[in-house]
This record gives structure tokens, C-alpha cells and sequence, in this order.
């Protein structure tokens, strides 16, 4: 893994970073938003079977775990952050305007973690799409473990993120291209 040592940031660097994190908070605050009702009806209307409130509570100990820990914590969360980082410190105008985007990885990554990161939009996609045909109260077990999962991750984004601005965070550039005529982060 490639790691570019912490420098302090200017202004303009700080703003660039914070954009791309917002940007990615600002998306996943609003499928948190959007789901939690739905999560929490089974609970609110007492529409729970014992068994089905014990896969209710499986589930989303799952997800805490798989989506949460696994997939944001160490692994999504801190590629948005590095590349937050890598990107106030070496902004490009295209990749400024889409730093959410970026942050991501959805362009400008290596061929490995484009294809990782374009294929996992599809699939939430599509799963959105399954999961919204479901009745009550099997969507909002699914959504239950969705919501954990996600706030999960949006406070590993925000906790990352200060730790990078403090020095805590080390950035790693490894999601980045080193073809194509760019310049690979040099460890200092």
C-alpha cells in the first residue's frame, strides 16, 4: 500500500476534502433518512412475530458486522477518506466538481476499484429495487440492517476524517492510477 505522509492543509485544500466527505455523508444521510421509518414500523406497529423480531435483531447484528465493520469501516470508508485528503492536496477542476464521486472511486481509480465501486452501485440498485417489492414486515428487516450498516459507516467516515486532519489517519493513495501519464503519490 502506497501511503503519502500527512502535511497540514491550506484552506483550499481542507474545503476540497470536506466537500468530497460531505458529499458522500450527504448521500448516505439520505437513504438513512429515507429508511429508518421503514425500518422502524415493524417495531412501532407490533408487526413482529417472536421469531421474525429474533431474524429482525439477527439481521441487523449482521449487518452491523458485514456492512458496518467489514464494508465501510475497513474498507469504503477509508478509501473516501484518502482520497478526500489526496484530493485537496492535489486538486484537478473535473475531480473537485465531482469529489463525491471521486471520493467513491467512481472514476480516476485503478481498474480494480473502479470495477469494485461501479458494480456495487448496481448492485444496491438493483437490491433497492428487490427490496422495495417486499411487504412489511420483511422490508423492514432488510432495512433495519441497512440503517445500522449505514450510520455505521457514516460515522467511520466522520471519526477517519478527523483523525486525517489531526494526523491520527494514515492516507493511502493505492486506489489511485499510477498509468496513463499520472503521477503516483510519492512517500515522503
Amino acid at each position: 500500500m502506497a501511503k503519502a505522509k500527512q502535511q497540514p492543509l491550506s484552506a483550499a485544500a481542507l474545503g476540497i476534502a470536506l466537500w468530497g466527505v460531505l458529499g458522500v455523508l450527504a448521500l448516505l444521510s439520505q437513504a438513512i433518512y429515507r429508511l429508518t421509518p421503514i425500518a422502524l414500523e415493524p417495531l412501532q406497529k407490533q408487526l413482529l412475530a417472536n421469531w421474525q423480531l429474533g431474524i429482525y435483531i439477527a439481521w441487523t447484528l449482521f449487518n452491523a458486522y458485514a456492512e458496518g465493520y467489514r464494508g465501510f469501516q475497513r474498507a469504503f470508508s477509508p478509501r473516501v477518506v484518502s482520497r478526500a485528503m489526496l484530493l485537496g492536496r492535489d486538486p484537478r477542476a473535473l475531480h473537485v466538481v465531482l469529489a463525491p464521486l471521486y471520493c467513491m472511486a467512481l472514476f480516476h481509480a485503478k481498474r480494480r476499484n473502479l470495477i469494485m465501486s461501479r458494480g456495487l452501485v448496481v448492485g444496491i440498485v438493483l437490491l433497492v429495487l428487490l427490496v422495495h417489492q417486499l411487504p412489511q414486515p420483511w422490508r423492514g428487516i432488510v432495512d433495519a440492517g441497512v440503517v445500522v450498516g449505514l450510520i455505521w459507516g457514516a460515522i467511520s467516515i466522520v471519526v477517519m476524517f478527523i483523525g486525517a486532519l489531526t494526523g491520527r489517519f494514515e492516507v493511502d493513495a493505492s486506489s489511485l492510477p499510477d498509468r496513463m501519464g499520472e503521477q503516483p503519490v510519492e512517500e515522503q
